[in-house]
């Protein structure tokens, strides 16, 4: 499994440092924005916060509105290096192969249904590229990311994908002390994204079916993968790289306790059970309900102590054999960190690619969402080489979306039982 940067594992300090220094070379880089919502006008943020080389060159989304949102964010904050000319904003469907063409490096953020053809292009062209997480719906395009991450690796192009807290000094500090036998062998590991629900959008008459459900995509499968795979796959990615390999089967149950218009066709909590080789385990939880439990955060538990990740609360600490505690006093934002090494990368020419386990952490939430869906046993080979598509190739906004309303509004939701997983 990949491990950190070798040029940011404690360091934290010299990478702040470092930040915009060039030794490698000091050439403008021309940065794409591909998705301009909110995580996408962050990361262009962060991208040109960690070089000060670098300028924004070309933003493409599916929506003139989102668009001029996002730049105007993008402005404020880099009045000179993020004026972007009208003649180099794209819209529609094919804006994301214009601006790829025009950069360097590409940020690839629109909803992740669209991220497989995007990275595809971006490094057909031979771009680097910094990848939102998750990075597929559906089995066919993790594949397509896989395929499209040893070519990257073929031309030397960069990858990184946005799982933060891999570049969180607290997190790396824990894993490498588990990894070093802190609390013996790793038994199971659990992980939690209980949050409240997000409003939805309000569906306006002069939107086509397509064009509501891509303007209110977090709702619907095909477009975000469900709830388990955009929330609950970094708790995910984490337990993978604490037991340093990917699952070999998952079962699991979730569902939906009350239906809405609003919410598209996704499932409100889902709990599931993941099996590593070794007999390890990982159980995940997530739920969003309001009113109820929330919680964000990591535990692993090993045959001598235990380790508990608290997000957001900087509050690291494992008990038991080797007790230790981390209570970071300064705030390194692993946002901001994630973009800073993934630039000295590139400017360095060192040795980086995420995609691979940014794709195999993205297939174990897939799998998540396939046992609890379908109520069956899930397999990582079958899970892998499946063949059922959720995001389908869209030509047009007046193109059918591949699930539709019934006469009250109410979008299909999956039934464990009867419901096909792969």
């Amino acid at each position: 499994m990949s491990q950190p940067s070798k040029f940011a594992t404690t360091g934290t300090t010299a990478l702040v440092i470092e930040r915009f220094a060039h030794a490698a070379g000091s050439d403008e880089l021309k940065l794409a924005l591909v998705g301009c919502g909110g995580r996408g006008a962050g990361a262009a943020n962060q991208a040109l916060n960690a070089d000060s080389n670098t300028r924004l060159v070309a933003v493409a989304d599916l929506f003139r509105d989102k668009l001029e949102v996002g730049l105007k964010s993008l402005k404020a904050q880099h009045k000179e290096r993020a004026d972007v000319p009208p003649e180099f904003q794209f819209t529609g469907l094919d804006a994301y192969q214009k601006a790829i063409s025009m950069a360097d490096v590409v940020i690839c953020a629109t909803p992740c249904a669209f991220r497989p053809a995007h990275f595809e292009e971006a490094v057909r062209q031979g771009k680097h590229v910094f990848l939102e997480k998750p990075v597929a719906v559906d089995a066919p395009g993790i594949r397509r990311v896989l395929a499209a991450a040893a070519e990257a690796k073929k031309k030397n192009l960069k990858v990184a994908v946005g799982f933060q807290r891999r570049h969180s000094v607290g997190y790396r500090e824990v894993v490498k002390r588990i990894h070093d036998g802190a609390i013996g062998q790793v038994a199971f590991t659990r992980s939690y994204a209980n949050t409240p629900l997000r409003t939805g959008l309000e569906r306006k008459p002069e939107f086509s079916e397509l064009e509501y459900q891509c303007r209110n995509w977090y709702y619907f499968s095909w477009l975000s993968a469900d709830f388990i795979v955009d929330n609950l796959v970094h708790g995910i990615d984490i337990s993978n790289w604490v037991h340093g390999s990917y699952p070999v089967r998952c079962h699991g149950m979730g569902g939906v306790n009350k239906a809405s218009p609003d919410y598209g066709n996704l499932y409100d909590h889902f709990s599931v059970e993941w099996e590593y080789a070794t007999g390890a385990r990982l159980i995940g939880q997530c739920d969003r309900h309001v009113n109820c439990w929330v919680s964000v955060t990591n535990h692993a538990t090993g045959t001598q102590g235990a380790a508990d990740f608290l997000d957001g609360r900087e509050m690291y600490e494992i008990t038991g054999a080797n007790p230790w505690q981390l209570r970071t006093k300064q705030k390194f934002n692993p946002y901001q960190l994630e973009h800073d090494e993934f630039f000295q990368a590139i400017r360095h020419n060192l040795p980086y690619n995420e995609a691979d386990y940014g794709a195999k952490s993205t297939l174990t939430a897939i799998m998540g969402r396939m046992a609890a869906y379908s109520g069956k046993v899930i397999e990582w080979d079958a899970a892998l080489n499946s063949n059922l598509r959720l995001a389908p190739d869209i030509t047009s906004l007046n193109d059918p979306p591949p699930v539709l309303p019934d006469k009250d509004g109410f979008y299909p939701i999956p039934v464990p039982g009867k419901t096909v997983a792969l």
